[in-house]
């Protein structure tokens, strides 16, 4: 099978994120990940809040639409000539920020920008950014990938939503703490089963001047196990996925056909 068909290489940047500094942050990726001309397609993945960190400190961090972070982001897929999924931050109507998952294809185009369902309540995040409206399911070359955000993982009613409008590739970015770091493997793994796809979970590294984070980024297949995984330092998580094996299982093993739909409507 010609590489460029039915599979996608990943390449997650498990960054030590640089508190409010965007040039420092924009040339750590670009460092990270050097000359590198991965085979088409590619994807490669940026934390939450890659440029900023996870600040509540809106007035300093959101950009509009087409901003730096934007233009570097769109600069770096035309470079490597992959598609890119990276957090950022904009601005709401009401003045609050948006925590976003920017998707831009191979020419720097956006084709997706999702906004995080579930802002971290207990960080104090929804006071400071509006929540999203709905999920998104993106065409990534042959894939159907659904982007998410850190909080968004211990949600799995929204990955399921994503499962039934065809995603086969979930992505989530984030700034995990190291204090629930347990939480965050566990969760990886069951929105790959019970979904029956790929997961990628590409969190941070390091400190900011609030908390501490240990990486532990993974890839997951659709049996749960990981096929790639970092520890706590940074580095590029990469893995190349499927689809025929992963079309294959989900034939064999129709477990999304017996979903009830009725008990995921609201109460």
């Amino acid at each position: 099978m010609p590489f460029g068909s039915l599979t996608m290489h990943i390449i997650a940047c498990q960054l030590d994120i640089h508190w409010e500094d965007k040039e420092a942050n924009f040339a750590a990726v670009r460092a990270m990940l050097g000359s590198a001309a991965p085979a088409e397609p590619t994807l490669i993945v940026l934390p939450e809040m890659f440029a900023v960190g996870f600040s509540m400190q809106v007035d300093r961090t959101a950009e509009p639409v087409g901003g730096d972070t934007d233009q570097f982001v769109a600069a770096l897929a035309r470079e490597h000539k992959a598609y890119v999924m990276a957090g950022v931050v904009g601005r709401a109507a009401d003045g609050r920020g948006r925590n976003e998952a920017l998707i831009v294809d191979p020419r720097g185009q956006e084709i997706a920008r999702y906004v995080k369902l579930n802002p971290f309540s207990l960080g104090g995040e929804t006071k400071h950014y509006a929540r999203g409206e709905d999920v998104q399911v993106v065409d990534v070359a042959a894939w159907r990938l659904a982007p998410f955000v850190c909080y968004d993982l211990r949600f799995p009613e929204i990955f399921r939503r994503a499962a039934q409008r065809g995603a086969n590739l979930m992505v989530c970015i984030a700034n995990w703490p190291v204090a629930r770091i347990g939480h965050w493997t566990t969760l990886l793994a069951a929105r790959a089963v019970e979904n029956q796809c790929y997961v990628v979970g590409l969190n941070r590294t390091g400190r900011d001047p609030h908390l501490e984070y240990n990486g532990r980024s993974a890839i997951f297949d659709p049996h749960g196990r990981a096929i790639a995984a970092l520890e706590d330092r940074p580095g590029l998580l990469s893995a190349r996925l499927d689809l025929a094996e992963l079309e294959k299982y989900r034939g064999e093993y129709p477990f999304l056909g017996d979903l009830r739909p009725e008990f995921l409507r609201p109460l």
